[in-house]
């Protein structure tokens, strides 16, 4: 039996006959972009998040990119993002005109290390971008106690981490704002691109409806220099469906997590490890090994599908070479993407498949000395 690293299908096919539904009700409406649907899933999202306003955007790269042009952030301006990211969370900043400044993360969790955040900060540095990597949330306390001592902004990388928590609070309600991908493949995933942003800041949340419209709240009437970044009816509508069945699936991803800490405890395999204030969504289960590629090689031999998120470190990107941030320049980011490997984990795997991959997991490292 082949195990796939994300059945996509699968995980939306359980929702098919509200999906037509909504589709129905979409197309009997007439109005496809900006109109009830996606009011109500703001509405509803702000409040599963426990934030007072959400904005819906075309995707998770802008929803960051948005909020900072929000806090006019540009030009001469610094943003300090973790080293071990998805290259997104640099473009965001990058989009704006502003300079990324990476800080390295813990070696346990992934997550930016706030310890080395406050000797990366200057007088140009305006916000920081915590990324809660792979579902776990990162150390928020220490990280906003940092950001109120030289006040700055924090922005919230949520776009893995939809539902996660940390002392009780869920992800979007931690920092300023958060920004967060809704890509088909995240716990909370459209149909197609889009994206959100949370914040409990009137203001904040008025200038962003405008931005993400042209600059424009009243049709023709543009008070900013905008920008066309707008979550469609549709994919709204299928989004309030999915959200119904948010906490039901991270449970069932944290029950896979357990499963595979348990039964991969013995192997040489580094495992994930989860900080006490963090309740993780297990959005991916990452394991570390020095021989990444060739135990990547055997899993597909043997039928597992496994990702590497990810490969190439950022500041290592063609995109970032004018930086000239060389090759061992953030070491601990570097081994993560050198020796991370996503085993596969989604709400729709049975027990079955999940102790099949426990067990070809093991062989297969059992075989690499």
């Amino acid at each position: 039996m082949s195990i796939p690293f994300l059945d996509l299908k699968s995980i939306n096919l359980r929702h098919q006959k509200e999906f037509h539904q909504a589709l129905d009700e979409v197309l009997e409406s007439g109005w496809l972009v900006l109109g009830k649907q996606t009011t109500l899933f703001e509405n509803e999202f702000a409040n599963y998040c426990g934030t007072k306003f959400a904005v819906g955007v075309a995707n998770g790269l802008e929803a960051l990119s948005l909020v900072l042009r929000a806090w006019d952030i540009g030009p001469g301006d610094e943003v300090i993002v973790p080293s071990n990211t998805y290259i997104a969370t640099w473009l965001a900043v990058t989009h704006t005109g502003a300079t990324p400044i990476p800080v390295e993360p813990r070696q346990l969790t992934f997550n930016i290390n706030p310890e080395l955040i406050e000797p990366a900060i200057t007088s140009k540095t305006k916000a920081i971008i915590p990324v809660h990597l792979y579902g776990q949330v990162a150390e928020m306390d220490a990280i906003n106690t940092i950001a109120k001592k030289y006040n700055l902004k924090v922005l919230e990388d949520g776009a893995q981490a939809q539902g996660a928590m940390y002392n009780n609070i869920r992800v979007g309600a931690l920092g300023d704002a958060a920004g967060i991908s809704l890509y088909p493949g995240k716990n909370l995933g459209a149909l197609g691109d889009a994206g959100i942003i949370t914040t409990s800041d009137p203001l904040l949340a008025e200038k962003l409806r405008s931005l993400r419209n042209y600059g424009s709240q009243i049709k023709y009437k543009n008070e900013l220099i905008g920008f066309n970044s707008r979550l469609d009816e549709l994919q709204s509508a299928f989004l309030r469906i999915k959200l119904n069945y948010l906490d039901a699936d991270n449970t069932r991803r944290r029950e896979i997590s357990r499963m595979y800490q348990q039964g991969l405890s013995d192997s040489n395999l580094g495992l994930p490890h989860e900080i006490n204030e963090s309740h993780s969504v297990w959005h991916l289960y990452v394991v570390t090994h020095p021989q990444r590629d060739l135990l990547s090689e055997r899993l597909k031999e043997l039928g597992v599908g496994t990702l590497i998120h990810y490969p190439i470190a950022p500041h290592l990107q063609d995109a970032y070479a004018s930086m000239n941030l060389k090759e061992g320049t953030f070491p601990i980011a570097e081994k993560m993407h050198r020796t991370v490997l996503s085993l596969p984990i989604s709400p729709v795997m049975s027990n079955e498949e999940v102790h099949q991959v426990i067990d070809l997991t093991r062989k297969a490292c059992s075989q690499i000395l």
